[in-house]
């Protein structure tokens, strides 16, 4: 079988489990090393296989940082970049919708073949990726921008259905029997997290309070603002963070509080799947994102070499599930090897 129709193959096995499992609606991770709880610096990866002869360059251009979810990604760029025999360039903004839209900019001056972004703050991107589509040259979105990615021209989005995640945590919450939910971002400009927390909000039976906490590389800002949060009202019961630190800051911050908080998440870690084996924290919602490093550039080399295109209109959605007691072990293996 040709390296060609083994892509297609893998692609056509992904579309069917997604189309199965998908919804229209919307991290894993490696255990946090020393470096990735300081405070994250912007990375630039370059991969290339000279051996199979490629002559397209492909870049993945984001906002994340090299923090325990983004470090997948790259994990799952390296991979795709070593299957199809072709330099592929990284490049993680670190929040920084400037920087992130010059590094565009630069792809496009490079005569990318393909270039895949994510639209964690849309406007701030958005004159950079009209001009991808304006240059003649194929855009993906990836991890965030479900609503945004078919203004700005791109041919589909690789990611979850954030508004469906948030439901999902809703009803968990539910089931959990949490009153008042405090939905912690990290984040103050991703609209993806604003959509989580939203989410949560329209299927949860009773209140909930959005806040911003602090960003990942300040641990102790995000404690101590969940626990003045707690002290500030009695009736919260219960924490979501919208990331897979968060719920490690609640579980402190109810320590702190001298509060028993019900606590959910989002995406993987190390330590999470640890507090979620000994029963700390309920549950955390998986949204694939090896799948968000590795199909993009998959479809770009695909559309730049075999005119195919996929999603039909419609995102490639690799989330929500669900990380409890009842998988966590097998999924502890997984975020050990740095795929999950």
């Amino acid at each position: 079988m040709t390296k060609l129709w083994k892509l297609f193959a893998v692609l056509l096995a992904f579309t069917l489990v997604a189309a199965a499992c998908g919804n229209d609606d919307d991290t894993s991770e490696q255990a946090p090393t020393e470096a990735a709880t300081q405070a994250p610096q912007a990375t630039e990866v370059v991969q290339v296989d000279p051996t199979q002869g490629c002559d397209n360059t492909y870049h993945v251009i984001t906002h994340g940082d090299s923090g325990t979810f983004w470090s997948v990604v790259e994990v799952a760029v390296r991979d795709a970049a070593a299957d199809i025999g072709c330099e592929v360039v990284y490049f993680g903004a670190n929040n920084d919708a400037l920087r992130q839209s010059q590094e565009i900019e630069a792809a496009i001056a490079a005569g990318s073949s393909g270039i895949a972004i994510s639209l964690a703050d849309p406007s701030g991107v958005q004159s950079a990726a009209e001009a991808v589509v304006a240059a003649g040259i194929p855009l993906y979105t990836l991890n965030s921008g479900v609503d945004n990615y078919k203004g700005l021209g791109a041919t589909t989005h690789i990611g979850q259905t954030e508004t469906v995640a948030g439901n999902g945590a809703g009803e968990r919450f539910n089931d959990l029997g949490a009153t008042h939910v405090l939905c912690a971002r990290q984040e103050q400009t991703n609209v993806g997290l604003e959509e989580r927390c939203n989410g949560l909000a329209e299927t949860f039976n009773g209140e909930v309070t959005s806040e911003f906490v602090g960003l990942d590389a300040n641990p102790d800002e995000q404690q101590n603002t969940i626990a003045a949060i707690l002290q500030g009202d009695d009736s919260i019961d219960g924490v979501l963070g919208v990331g897979p630190n968060l719920p490690l800051r609640a579980l402190a911050a109810g320590e702190q509080a001298g509060r028993d908080l019900i606590i959910g998440g989002f995406d993987l870690s190390s330590d999470l799947i640890n507090e979620i084996e000994a029963g700390n924290v309920a549950f955390t919602v998986d949204q694939q994102q090896y799948l968000q490093g590795y199909l993009p550039v998959i479809l770009m080399h695909l559309q730049a070499t075999n005119l195919n295109t996929a999603g039909g209109g419609l995102p490639i959605l690799t989330g929500p599930g669900f990380v409890d007691t009842a998988n966590a072990a097998e999924v502890k293996a997984l975020v050990s090897a740095g795929t999950r």
